[in-house]
């Protein structure tokens, strides 16, 4: 990832609240975009989040398809909020923020045959938080083509995409004697050789990174100011280093060279826990031998069920407001 990209989503971050800020304004003072008012959101968001990556997986070899390698054990809950102004009825400019939890573990994977022994084999393991904020751009097509205000479907699909940026740091395992997990972050014991001489394509990877988040949902407005829904979010990252875990083995009398002897040791422990099940007794690859999927990055999803409130006037006018009351259903007959 160049440096310059979280610069840029800062930038563009800042930019973006900006307008918000200047068109709330705008819109306390009755501003006109489109012809309408501009509507305002708030809402929560909760539901499931998967991880796609290098460690875990199912029987076979491994790929990148989206199910193949989904390890429905490792599913975590994210949770988050967000805010979304509507500058028309079929779109809107949505600022949201979430915090959901990643893990990978090759112990989890079936052996069914050869393909995946390999991966078994390796033994490797994370787990890492992962804070989020994104800006999206939503499109409400069914709403597109709705000229009749009166009869607005409460059913909405849409679809989205946007700009995000996501903080992981990535933690690996060791088992005492009774099997009791001790975890260790992973990112300062260069495990892979970043930013060794001896090994100049391993670069030092930042913590802190880009994604395009895309994907689609449907939402279901109960009442004229509350809404409910679905949504399924792709992230698109630039990174294949959530898990720790991309290249090749390197040689561990390097870690001596770089670190300090306490953090040397735990990275000669941590960076190759081969078990020998391909070859019994083999504890450690040679160098070179290829450790991750260097072809594709990693990326993470959600599933997530969404509530809305809407925030000021509803309705256009004053017309339609008394419109409204004077069609309510009345309460004594």
């Amino acid at each position: 990832m160049k440096p310059r990209l979280p610069q840029f989503f800062g930038k563009f971050l800042l930019l973006l609240m900006i307008c918000f800020t200047l068109l709330s304004k705008s819109y306390s003072q009755g501003f006109i975009f489109g012809g309408e008012k501009i509507k305002w959101e708030v809402g929560l968001n909760f539901g499931p989040s998967f991880f796609l990556g290098d460690l875990g997986g199912n029987a076979g070899k491994g790929t990148h398809a989206f199910t193949k390698d989904l390890n429905l054990e490792f599913t975590k809950l994210m949770k988050g909020a967000y805010v979304t102004m509507y500058p028309t009825k079929w779109a809107g400019l949505r600022l949201s923020a979430a915090l959901t939890y990643l893990e990978g573990d090759d112990a989890v994977i079936n052996t069914n045959g050869l393909d995946e022994l390999y991966r078994k084999q390796r033994n490797l393991d994370f787990r890492t938080n992962v804070w989020e904020a994104n800006a999206c751009l939503e499109l409400y097509p069914t709403m597109l083509f709705s000229s009749d205000p009166e009869n607005e479907p409460r059913f909405r699909p849409y679809g989205l995409i946007g700009i995000g940026v996501f903080h992981f740091n990535p933690q690996g395992s060791l088992k005492d004697s009774r099997g009791n997990k001790t975890w260790y972050y992973l990112h300062p014991l260069r495990t892979e050789g970043q930013g060794m001489a001896e090994y100049p394509k391993s670069k030092p990877y930042d913590l802190t990174q880009m994604n395009i988040p895309f994907g689609g949902g449907i939402k279901y407005y109960v009442s004229d100011r509350i809404s409910a829904g679905v949504e399924l979010l792709y992230r698109k990252t630039f990174t294949d280093y959530i898990d720790d875990l991309s290249q090749t083995y390197i040689d561990p009398r390097n870690f001596a060279k770089y670190l300090p002897a306490q953090e040397a040791a735990l990275a000669t422990r941590l960076y190759d826990k081969t078990i020998g099940i391909i070859y019994p007794g083999m504890t450690r690859w040679p160098a070179g031998t290829q450790r991750g999927d260097l072809k594709y990055t990693d990326t993470y999803f959600s599933v997530i069920a969404k509530v809305g409130i809407r925030l000021g006037p509803i309705y256009e006018s004053s017309f339609a407001r008394r419109a409204a009351r004077q069609t309510r259903c009345p309460s004594v007959y």
